[in-house]
């Protein structure tokens, strides 16, 4: 006898993160892979972090030298501890090359890369000497985006996960619980009509294109629906028999080959900012609310410009969310969508971890003073916005945790540094030390040498470690002085590449994947030797 799902039966799974509900099968151990062992001061300080973690220990600092190991030891403590492991940051750059190095000391399990997704920025901002609007423009970076979602996809159905994210894990993310009690699930042998599912797919934010199958969009053909996740790389086709699925497939978008046949599919939201249709219409109430509330406001102390440019950006706003369940700039309303009171915290990445998980902060003299100073630049830019009628008082909760906020979440925590601050210090119920590498090897000699004929003195230093095969990193104070000296190498025949703020975050992690390789030899740049 076939079994029968209707679209109120998945109601089970919008309980939060923490429980196990449809937790993966494939979750694993956390083994390392690593043909060397722990060495140097690395048994003793694994040990120590393992039972500090074990017994209570909020704050504790590994404080290692310089080419220690420090991330190979964080590795093997964490398969000691065996706990879902967020690891904090200070740049884009050092938390892929983290990311890689988890990738692989830890192959079975999933590693994942979370960081802001635009490649450009330019915030929302209102400059009232000049009486200037600056209307937020952005350039969203696909790829990075789809590591986010298979981020957050990956903690909600899979225990062994470690996240390694940039200071944008404190940023407001939207509700794990809408997150999770949005998802699509389809099971071969079980009844849901390809209606409803069609259904469940729009109210989650795909979009359907015929013609086109990216990610975030679906289409169908007859009694088949395909479907291209938003945290994939894979399509998944689904076929029909009546209202009974009958056999989900993996596929490569690209050539169309079949990849493996799967037992059932979860389809998790296309965005984060994701609501059921109550709450929707929850939330546009709360803002005809607010907005009513504010325009009396505005009114009252005779401010009708403001009054009046508020009252056409949040009808027009309200418009869209009614029409098609979403508005551009949504997230200025994600108190409403996610429920929160008035002051009550976002929703960041951290909500999406279970209970207990551990949370690593690398290069912690940076990465702390980076999570102290968010809130208040982002706060003092909305004040404004808010005082001249861009944006309801409501727009202030879409915002980054304050650093009390992000202490209250940090449980189990670990500072990395060779130089940690006095706070990570005084924080720290034990301070384990990493002073002998593991290659034994001492900190390199410092020669000084005059600045009278220095290029022709790097040109020969350089040619010299490139007949050795090796590679050579060269900082200057600029990012137009690291451009033409790498012209000027190249015009040399020397093989040089530069690095700097300017350059996609991927492209980033391509070229130092290119160095470690030997495409070139020479690598220029401002902040080359910058933590990590």
């Amino acid at each position: 006898m076939t079994d029968v799902v209707d679209l109120s039966d998945l109601e089970y799974v919008a309980s939060g993160p923490s429980e196990d509900a449809h937790i993966d099968e494939r979750s694993v151990p956390f083994v390392v892979h690593s043909e060397f062992s722990p060495s140097g001061d690395q048994p003793e300080a694994i040990a120590a972090l393992a039972e500090g973690i074990g017994r209570g220990e909020r704050f504790q600092t590994l404080l290692g030298i310089t080419g220690s190991g420090k991330s190979a030891t964080m590795a093997w403590t964490i398969e000691q501890v065996q706990l879902p492991t967020l690891v904090l940051a200070p740049n884009k750059a050092l938390a892929a090359q983290l990311a890689n190095e988890f990738r692989q000391f830890f192959p079975e399990n999933r590693v994942e890369y979370f960081v802001s997704y635009y490649d450009y920025y330019q915030p929302e901002a209102y400059m009232a000497a000049s009486d200037t609007y600056i209307e937020k423009e952005s350039t969203v970076n696909d790829e990075i985006d789809r590591l986010r979602h298979s981020a957050t996809a990956a903690l909600l159905t899979r225990k062994d996960v470690i996240i390694v994210a940039s200071v944008s894990a404190i940023y407001g993310l939207g509700s794990p619980e809408q997150y999770r009690g949005q998802l699509l699930r389809l099971v071969t042998g079980v009844e849901f009509p390809l209606e409803a599912a069609v259904r469940r797919l729009v109210d989650i934010q795909y979009e359907r294109n015929e013609i086109n199958l990216t990610r975030g969009k679906f289409r169908l053909k007859g009694d088949t629906l395909e479907v291209f996740p938003a945290y994939e790389e894979s399509v998944y086709r689904v076929e029909y028999f009546g209202d009974e699925v009958e056999r989900i497939l993996e596929m490569n978008p690209v050539t169309g080959e079949v990849i493996r046949e799967h037992g059932e599919l979860w389809v998790y939201p296309a965005t984060h900012y994701v609501a059921t249709r109550d709450r929707l219409n929850d939330a546009m109430r709360g803002i005809e609310d607010e907005l009513g509330q504010r325009l009396r406001e505005l009114e009252g102390s005779g401010q009708l410009l403001e009054a009046q440019r508020l009252r056409m950006r949040t009808s027009y706003d309200l418009e869209m969310i009614q029409e098609i369940g979403y508005c551009s700039g949504i997230e200025n309303y994600s108190r409403f969508l996610d429920g929160r009171e008035p002051g009550e915290p976002p929703f960041t990445l951290l909500d999406y971890f279970p209970e207990g998980f551990l949370m690593i902060l690398d290069e912690s003299h940076v990465t702390v003073p980076q999570i102290h100073g968010q809130y208040a630049g982002d706060r003092s830019r909305k004040d404004v916005l808010v005082e001249h009628g861009f944006r309801l008082p409501s727009a202030m909760d879409n915002r980054p945790l304050t650093f009390d906020e992000w202490l209250d979440r940090a449980q189990k925590t670990v500072f990395l540094s060779a130089t940690p601050g006095d706070w990570e210090l005084g924080m720290s119920g034990q301070v384990v030390e990493q002073i002998i590498r593991p290659t034994g090897l001492v900190d390199p000699e410092v020669i000084v040498k005059p600045t009278k004929g220095q290029i022709d003195d790097l040109v020969e230093e350089v040619r010299q470690r490139a007949e050795a095969d090796q590679r050579v990193l060269v900082t200057t104070l600029t990012k137009k002085m690291a451009e033409d000296l790498t012209d000027y190498l190249l015009e040399l025949g020397l093989r040089a590449r530069y690095l700097h703020s300017e350059i996609d975050t991927l492209e980033r992690v391509q070229i130092l994947r290119d160095l470690r390789v030997g495409e070139y030899d020479v690598l220029i740049g401002v902040n080359l030797l910058r933590e990590g």
